[in-house]
């Protein structure tokens, strides 16, 4: 068995993922994936909010028919969860969006790729024809219209937009840690490189002698700024001014599916019907933005509600089976799982992404048999109690 494949074998859920990723890679690339903002309270409540909330099994029912696909947009997956869309794997794992990509294509689950993204877009969807774009808006309309454009030309049918971006937010863990993006040289940085030499080989060092320095591919229709730099800055342009009117010229243009991403508000869910959306993703980023934000959790069933049809996705938090059955129950369609599916790229490349979704797999077919359900449509507030918040 290869290295890769026997270090994979090793976890037996996602969080050994994590345990393992903090050894492997070094403290500013491990802390900028781990952390979140300021006191890491929204981060922390993304998890917590899972546990207030215990089954009430039903017994003797029949489980042998049981099956978790789901579909969504028409299109039907082999489980209920997928890919988040997560910024420069590729700095953590080598060619970490094509690990991502090619290994939730052979799993038959979706992946988003993040505009944060270090591999160009039209190298990840030759790799995966099904993936789904998660853009930041550029700060003004030509911008915007380019990036559609190039999205569209790639070859992608569903495009993602995460709206809760409007400021950098205050990440000091990156800052304490080392980190900053691009990275600059120091010694600091150099130290840390070389006290992590497999990640340093194996990633970084393996990535710039076979394809150059790296940079941010897909923020726009024009290549951005290198990974590591001293003195460049990278572009994020001014979001603060982005309102509705933006998203409603991008569906204007965009002939695909459109999902808007971190949407915490029923209002906001209407308004994104309204203009045109095709779904929603409840998300706080991760705890990566408004520290104190609400678990996205809580405030799904009330968006839910306000959905009035449209597809209503969550992320943030979700670390077993249990917590995607407790998801769909309180009304997602479907879930997305982010920072567990990089350490696992980062510490076994495509095998450890393999094993973190054969692990939520094995772990949603026996809860479902457990709690007593066959298929996910049967799922539903009944099967829950509030134990606590």
């Amino acid at each position: 068995m290869p290295m890769s494949e026997a270090q994979a074998q090793k976890a037996l859920c996602l969080d050994d993922f994590e345990a393992m990723s903090r050894r492997h890679l070094p403290r500013p690339i491990f802390g900028y994936i781990a952390g979140a903002t300021e006191r890491n309270a929204a981060l922390h409540d993304n998890e917590a909010a899972f546990t207030e909330w215990a089954f009430q099994p039903r017994v003797l029912v029949d489980v042998s028919q049981r099956s978790p696909k789901a579909t969504l947009f028409g299109r039907e997956w082999s489980a209920p969860f997928g890919l988040a869309p997560m910024g420069m794997s590729a700095l953590a794992a080598y060619r970490g969006d094509i690990v991502l990509t090619e290994a939730a294509r052979a799993a038959d689950v979706p992946m988003i790729l993040s505009g944060s993204s270090l591999i160009r877009m039209e190298e990840v969807i030759a790799a995966n024809p099904d993936a789904w774009f998660q853009a930041y808006l550029p700060g003004d309309a030509k911008r915007v219209e380019g990036l559609v454009d190039r999205v569209a030309a790639a070859g992608f049918g569903t495009l993602l937009l995460t709206v809760d971006t409007a400021v950098l937010p205050n990440r000091e863990n990156n800052v304490r840690n080392g980190f900053s993006t691009p990275l600059k040289p120091s010694l600091r940085l150099l130290w840390d490189g070389i006290t992590h030499p497999s990640w340093s080989a194996g990633s970084f060092l393996r990535t710039w002698a076979k394809f150059g320095m790296p940079h941010f591919e897909n923020s726009f229709a024009e290549r951005g700024a290198p990974i590591l730099a001293r003195n460049v800055l990278r572009d994020f342009t001014a979001r603060d001014h982005l309102n509705w009117e933006h998203l409603a010229l991008i569906r204007r243009k965009w002939a695909g599916k459109l999902i808007v991403k971190g949407v915490m508000h029923p209002a906001d869910a209407i308004r994104a019907r309204e203009e045109g959306a095709d779904g929603v993703i409840v998300s706080n980023h991760g705890g990566r933005q408004l520290d104190g934000t609400a678990a996205p959790l809580r405030v799904l069933p009330a968006i839910k509600q306000a959905a009035a049809g449209m597809a209503v996705m969550l992320d943030g938090g979700v670390r077993r089976g249990t917590d995607i059955l407790k998801a769909l129950a309180l009304g997602a369609d479907f879930v997305f799982v982010g920072r567990p599916m990089l350490h696992a790229a980062a510490v076994a490349g495509r095998p450890g992404v393999a094993r973190a979704i054969d692990l939520l797999k094995g772990e949603l077919d026996r809860n479902m048999a457990l709690l007593g359900v066959n298929s996910l449509d049967e799922l539903g507030p009944h099967h829950l109690v509030r134990v606590r918040g």
